[in-house]
């Protein structure tokens, strides 16, 4: 049986990728300083002007504009021709306290949000994630280093990639198409341009393994993109949240991830959703596992708790389920110490994906051991 996985992953310059950091850099700023603040900051950009609201509860003083305008400048839009850059922009900020009643629910322990949390793993990749979307986020991510360091320097900060992998019996094998779009500088050819994205960054990162006689591949199919950015497209935060996560896969709570402190519980809960999921399939227990926890606000217990493994599991699984509830922390302060949450870690998840970083907490496999001595 063939069916067909997708996955898309945005360029730090992509508008929506730039509001989720401009949101996560302030989340690092507020932390740094107030380890136990409450932030929920939510960012518009748009053609030379940049929007934060939100709520803030810290007595920490934290320069919001100049938060902005450093975040914008080591993106890379820092030329006024650009049609939005660092300097130039205009920054409106809308900071409320949070409400009384959610500080109240968050200070009885109880889970900061209602929020439906998910966490995923599979054996496919070795970060135990799906193949389409680590390639996605290697192409991307690989586009702005280059860009940054002048190997590419006709590269604009904008851009995003699609990439289509085929799989058979539910194992990925061989990649459908791989579509690639960069923003760019008006004076390179689309030849050359096409050329060099083609040879220098998509074929030297691809596993060889999944490349096919068939195998698509371009670069900006459509034509030239040399209008790009907030200049071209408004962005908010939280509309890439599947691109955050695990590609269409599908699975997602719902919820957005950036611009929120970890006593939001779609944030922390998903983290330590995921981290669950990782140590079951690294322990070689299961060779996929979906973990789903639901929360209710005020209330420290989660609501609801299942683990499925898509029949790959090499244990019961109802003993499965006891043992996790037994060795994770669900609770959403005991969350947030075991992973370390309050502390500014925060910025390096809003691009390029919030799971598969090796040195994120909620990536260690340090529960494999105990897993594997009470169920093997």
């Amino acid at each position: 049986m063939h069916n067909l996985r997708m996955a898309e992953s945005v360029c730090e310059g992509h508008p929506d990728k730039l509001a989720d950091l401009i949101a996560d850099n302030l989340v690092d700023a507020v932390l740094e300083k107030d380890p136990f603040a409450r932030t929920s900051f939510e960012v518009m950009v748009t053609t030379g002007l940049v929007f934060v609201g939100g709520e803030l509860s810290t007595e920490a003083f934290v320069d919001i504009q100049r938060v902005v305008r450093k975040t914008i400048k080591e993106v890379g839009y820092t030329e006024p021709d650009l049609g939005f850059d660092a300097d130039t922009c205009g920054i409106i900020q809308s900071i409320d306290e949070q409400s009384p009643e959610i500080a109240l629910g968050v200070f009885a322990e109880g889970a900061g949000d209602t929020a439906i949390v998910v966490g995923y793993a599979t054996k496919e990749a070795p970060n135990l994630m799906p193949w389409p979307i680590t390639i996605a986020h290697t192409l991307t991510k690989k586009v702005s280093e280059y860009r940054k360091i002048g190997r590419l320097p006709f590269l604009r900060p904008d851009g995003k990639c699609l990439v289509a992998m085929d799989y058979e019996d539910g194992k990925p094998k061989k990649l459908l198409s791989v579509i690639l779009y960069v923003q760019h500088d008006p004076d390179i050819s689309l030849k050359q341009l096409r050329n060099l994205l083609i040879e220098e960054v998509i074929l030297k990162s691809l596993p060889d393994y999944f490349l096919a006689p068939d195998t698509r591949i371009e670069v900006n199919p459509s034509g030239r993109f040399v209008f790009g950015g907030p200049a071209a497209d408004t962005g908010v935060t939280g509309r890439k949240i599947v691109s955050d996560a695990y590609g269409d896969i599908g699975f997602s709570g719902g919820s957005a991830f950036s611009g929120k402190d970890p006593t939001k519980t779609d944030r922390a809960g998903s983290y330590m959703a995921r981290y669950i999921a990782k140590n079951i399939v690294a322990a070689g227990l299961a060779d996929r596992c979906l973990v789903q926890i639901g929360y209710a606000f005020g209330i420290s217990e989660p609501v609801a708790f299942d683990i499925e493994t898509f029949g790959t599991e090499k244990v019961d699984k109802n003993k499965l389920l006891k043992v996790v509830k037994e060795i994770f922390p669900l609770k959403p302060l005991e969350i947030i110490e075991h992973l370390n949450l309050r502390r500014p870690i925060y910025s390096q998840t809003a691009v390029y994906g919030q799971f598969g970083k090796e040195n994120l907490p909620w990536e260690k496999t340090d529960k494999v051991d105990l897993l594997k001595e009470k169920l093997l």
